[in-house]
């Protein structure tokens, strides 16, 4: 982990080098803000990265010398035959396309938007009908 922290690191410092350089040829602010705003997302993920090595101690990938086996086995479940995250980056693209053209659309997108995300997070949720307590 600490590898990848001074990874992004230093991609955060190339960002905001190439980006000072940008503005500096072209005085164009669009491509400056996106620039610096993506060196502030790399050093994010560098801090995330070296915060999260020292409470974690030592990691196998910290050693050039390590081998696949030694890290853990598991890293969380995810669905192998899922079909949300598709109909989510649809419903996502549909919500951009309405901030394009027409606030129905729009609208549209955000309703499946929403649709899509409670159908993903609850995919595997096993809904019961609860019988109301008679006395």
């Amino acid at each position: 982990m600490k590898s990848g922290g001074y990874l992004f690191f230093l991609g955060g410092l190339f960002y905001i080098i190439t980006g000072s350089i940008y503005y500096f040829i072209t005085r164009e602010p669009v491509g400056t803000t996106a620039l610096i705003l993506t060196a502030g997302l790399a050093e994010l993920v560098a801090f995330f990265l070296l915060f999260t090595q020292n409470r974690l101690g030592y990691q196998p990938e910290d050693n050039s010398e390590a081998e696949q086996n030694e890290a853990p086995a598991d890293y969380g479940f995810y669905s192998p035959h899922s079909w949300w995250p598709m109909i989510v980056a649809g419903a996502t693209a549909i919500t951009f396309v309405g901030l394009i053209f027409a606030v129905w659309i729009l609208l549209l997108g955000l309703g499946l938007v929403l649709f899509a995300v409670w159908g993903w997070l609850f995919e595997y949720w096993k809904f019961e009908r609860v019988e109301p307590i008679r006395h």
